[in-house]
């Protein structure tokens, strides 16, 4: 045997592992990282006075709990709202169900600023139905609760109806013998489907407790937003924002704590796909009142949507267009599609060994879904320690750090999604195909790929359109005259004309919603 002829026979023995290892460091470069450097930031003398300062001032506190008592009130309504109606629209008899969990869904991929500046243009005091009331319960932490959890209820309703198709349906039938359809869905369906919805309440506070832009729309003051101001304000102070960061960062790890002990125990299975037909449940004389509730949902969060375009068509905004978005919308679209590509090659790789169990791959887990559970304030602070460098200007200077935030934040979307799909695969033709001697490179590009090629895109259009719809991250990070079209009309909001930033929006809602049809068309088309 030639000298070279044994490395690359262990080589290709080890092609696995080692390509789990590139991967694994891929991601903590982006997401490990920016939480090191910031802890490096914190070391250093005069971050540490700034510390003493920021965090003994009652002021900071007392914003910490109301933005941890905003994002709980989020999280309580939005499961009452959420739960309920993916129990119908799961397995309830209700017609026109999967119409109802588009239309209702669709909302959770708009910027949720957009959605409380829909709501202002109707209930404000110039809005189509507006009154001083209704602008004084918008404009107040209650107003703020409601926008957020009108937008991020779609996620316990979607978790709820996926979960419940993985259902044994011989317990609901032996409920039904001796209970009614109430409480045979409280009593078995709800309780069965546990890890779901505590998985859901995890992504719901996450994502309400980093949310920076309804509050500030609506002029209330949250914890993000003070760490935002020693970043991107007047207020400028690094050293203050790195020692704000870290009870933030304290909850982040609580959240993944809690991630592991509840969600994380069958979160790729309860997430699986549909795996045989599962009966409807009949409401009997409750399904008029169910159908009504359903037809609710579905159609209230499309209503700021529908006065956003209204309030542009009135004011002229979209004959204004070309005039204000400059290149905005192509910079969305350009950051989202890499970092979407980025999440993607992890999660085959990661994914996969998540999946099966792998260690390694279970630890690459928890790190992304401790960067998805870290606010976007936390991580954005520790990007700008990480990148703002003279020798890495090429990166932090140009619109690639946006692409690399949007990766490192939303990693866990594709990650998780790449996992379930390759969890309810077998590992029979993997393993034949390894005692056939494909090595594992083959095994992927000629199995594992084609296999979930569906599961594996749906990662790609889930991670690209959680992308489209950030805020929080490319505010901190954009480079001059490269900001994303949700920056600039948050921007805008401030003292641009409201039909334009009413135009701008719909820009935005429109452009999500042509990237969500054209990736289901590709995902469902059937095979010729």
């Amino acid at each position: 045997m030639a000298p070279g002829m044994g490395w690359a026979i262990a080589l290709r023995r080890r092609e696995e592992p080692l390509l789990l290892i590139a991967a694994g460091i891929t991601l903590a470069a982006l997401a490990l990282a920016p939480i090191v450097f910031l802890g490096c930031e914190l070391a250093k003398g005069d971050a540490l006075r700034h510390a003493a300062q920021a965090l003994s001032a009652p002021r900071t506190w007392g914003l910490f709990l109301s933005s941890f008592g905003l994002a709980s009130g989020v999280t309580v309504l939005s499961l009452a709202v959420g739960l309920p109606l993916g129990l119908l629209l799961g397995r309830a008899d209700v017609p026109l169900r999967r119409v109802a969990l588009w239309l209702h869904a669709f909302p959770l991929f708009v910027p949720p600023f957009l959605l409380a500046l829909g709501w202002f243009h109707l209930f404000g005091r110039g809005g189509l139905v507006g009154s001083d009331l209704g602008a004084r319960i918008l404009f107040s932490a209650p107003g703020a609760v409601l926008v957020l959890a009108l937008a991020l209820a779609p996620i316990a309703t979607s978790l709820a109806a996926v979960a419940l198709q993985g259902v044994d349906p011989t317990l609901e039938e032996a409920a039904l013998l001796v209970a009614g359809p109430r409480r045979a869905a409280t009593w078995i369906l709800l309780p069965l489907i546990r890890p779901a919805v505590a998985l859901a309440a995890l992504i719901v506070f996450s994502l309400a407790f980093s949310e920076l832009g309804v509050p500030m729309f609506l002029r209330v003051a949250v914890y993000p937003g003070m760490v935002f101001s020693r970043l991107g304000g007047a207020d400028y102070a690094p050293g203050e924002a790195f020692a704000l960061a870290l009870p933030l960062f304290a909850v982040a790890v609580g959240l993944l704590v809690f991630e592991r002990r509840v969600a994380g125990r069958r979160s790729f299975a309860v997430l699986g796909a549909r795996s045989r037909e599962v009966p409807e449940l009949h409401l009997g004389r409750w399904r008029p009142a169910a159908t009504v509730f359903v037809a609710a949902a579905a159609l209230l969060p499309l209503a700021p949507i529908a006065a956003l375009a209204a309030r542009a068509a009135r004011g002229g905004g979209f004959a204004e267009l070309p005039r204000w978005i400059g290149t905005s919308a192509w910079n969305s679209l350009l950051d989202a599609l890499i970092a979407g590509t980025l999440v993607l090659a992890l999660a085959v790789v990661i994914g996969h060994a998540a999946a099966r169990r792998r260690r390694f791959g279970v630890g690459l887990d928890a790190l992304a879904v401790l960067a998805f559970v870290t606010p976007a304030s936390v991580l954005g602070v520790g990007l700008i320690a990480t990148w703002n460098r003279p020798s890495l200007q090429a990166v932090y200077g140009t619109s690639a750090i946006v692409a690399l935030a949007f990766a490192a934040r939303y990693g866990a979307v594709g990650l998780r999604t790449a996992a379930v799909s390759f969890s309810q695969g077998s590992e029979h033709y993997e393993e034949a195909a390894a005692i056939a001697g494909a090595r594992f490179f083959r095994r992927l590009g000629r199995i594992l790929v084609p296999l979930h090629g569906r599961g594996l895109a749906a990662a790609w259009l889930l991670a690209v359109v959680f992308c489209l719809r950030d805020l929080e991250t490319a505010v901190l990070l954009y480079p001059a005259g490269q900001e994303p079209l949700t920056v600039r009309i948050f921007t805008l909001e401030a003292n641009g004309p409201e039909s334009v930033v009413a135009a701008l929006s719909c820009v935005h809602v429109a452009m999500t919603a042509a990237v969500l049809v054209a990736g289901s068309v590709l995902l469902f088309r059937r095979k010729a």
